[in-house]
């Protein structure tokens, strides 16, 4: 049975709490980016508040086996500060154990990285290349049979599961989707990963209309799922960045050197047809800035998205697209937002992206609902200081993706089961 976090009792219990702190760290192993420490701190304080201890634990990084480099004692001390509370270290977080019954009332306990353990993913390591079918299933069978052990000792540690972690909702692992059936009467979301459902069902299940979606990046094939899955639900469909000169080639348009995929040209022109069908506006860029070279200094000009000479390739959404789709965005009462319309980490083509995330700020300000997800998408709203002007900013690229998509994600299925 799914338990809520505001109205649990934390008193003299000990919480196991899933979060994500795979932050970005310099050489120097200095956190560049704490957003995702912050955002899982209102969680961790509301256990210690209510009288209990907690049990962090979360990855970092991709490790094939234990590297300190990936080790999560660098962020202990940046912990202990946003949660205004001493954090202890367990080195292992199979092993501890001792740490564990050592933890008092009000106290913290940090597990060392869980992806150091190939049971947390359930994938054998070490294979070699030339290994056989045979060889594979038998070192995957080994993994999963260990897997269990594996989370029972997670699970031991606690009186109590806490799953914080969006940006792994999507991930059937250890710590995020198998270890719930050890709580089956103490399990909850953070208010964090509510935050995340309830924006989503915002969009997908309880969107006001005209509803808007600007789905943007670099190709098609990534996204697919998701434009067939926004077909059911939107308005308006804005399709930008990279995977827009796909649908614009499949049209007959002339694209020059612009990124595009040939072989989904047929899904393209699907895609279109079914817009056509349902009532759903497609809005393609109609002008482009093009460039001569895929570089911040390449010559540049503006032309037709349908017209660019050999030689040059589209880089960002021009004026005249920006224009009809800012239109577009002050007329919704809903929009989602996930993708940059442009190559976002050039600044010489940024500005379609950043003026995606402005219009979304004055769109959040006459009453619309906006949702942004996507890696380059929050970094823009959070570079031109707008991620609390619009109404929701996502923590969790693919979980987003995968949820656009209409798939169940297993982290949230696991506490809801």
């Amino acid at each position: 049975m799914q338990q809520f976090i505001e109205k649990y009792d934390f008193k003299g219990k000990k919480a196991i709490v899933r979060v994500d702190f795979n932050v970005p760290l310099n050489e120097k192993f200095e956190i560049t980016d704490d957003t995702r420490i912050r955002r899982a701190m209102p969680t961790l304080k509301k256990v210690l508040a209510g009288g209990g201890s907690l049990i962090i634990m979360s990855h970092l990084g991709r490790p094939k086996g234990v590297a300190d480099k990936f080790s999560l004692r660098h962020i202990v001390d940046h912990v202990a500060e946003c949660l205004g509370a001493p954090v202890k270290f367990a080195p292992d977080c199979q092993k501890a154990q001792a740490e564990v019954a050592a933890l008092k009332p009000g106290e913290a306990l940090l597990l060392e990285n869980l992806r150091f353990y190939a049971e947390e993913e359930g994938k054998p390591r070490g294979l070699a290349e030339d290994a056989s079918d045979e060889e594979k299933k038998a070192a995957k069978k080994a993994v999963k049979e260990s897997q269990k052990d594996f989370v029972k000792t997670l699970a031991s540690y606690a009186d109590c599961y806490i799953n914080d972690a969006f940006g792994t909702a999507h991930r059937a692992h250890g710590s995020t989707a198998l270890i719930a059936d050890y709580f089956p009467d103490d399990k909850m979301f953070g208010y964090l990963m509510e935050g995340e459902i309830k924006a989503i069902d915002n969009v997908l299940k309880n969107a006001r209309h005209p509803f808007t979606a600007i789905i943007g990046g670099s190709k098609v094939s990534s996204k697919l799922a998701v434009l067939e899955n926004m077909l059911e639900k939107v308005d308006n469909l804005i399709i930008g960045g990279g995977m827009g000169y796909t649908f614009i080639k499949a049209q007959g348009g002339r694209i020059g050197n612009s990124l595009h995929e040939d072989d989904l040209m047929p899904q393209a022109l699907e895609i279109l047809a079914k817009a056509k069908e349902k009532g759903v506006k497609i809005y393609l860029s109609s002008q482009t800035v093009i460039a001569d070279d895929f570089s911040n200094e390449a010559n540049t000009q503006v032309v037709p998205s349908n017209a660019i000479p050999e030689g040059w390739e589209g880089m960002d959404a021009g004026a005249e697209s920006l224009a009809t789709w800012k239109e577009v965005i002050l007329g919704s009462r809903t929009v989602l937002w996930n993708g940059p319309v442009g190559v976002f980490e050039m600044p010489a083509f940024a500005k379609g992206t950043l003026q995606i995330a402005e219009d979304l700020a004055t769109a959040t300000e006459k009453g619309a609902y906006t949702l942004v997800g996507g890696g380059d998408s929050v970094a823009a709203v959070t570079q031109m200081g707008y991620a609390d002007k619009v109404s929701y900013v996502s923590t969790g690229g693919g979980a987003m993706l995968e949820a656009l998509e209409g798939k169940e994600l297993p982290g949230i299925a696991a506490i809801r089961g």
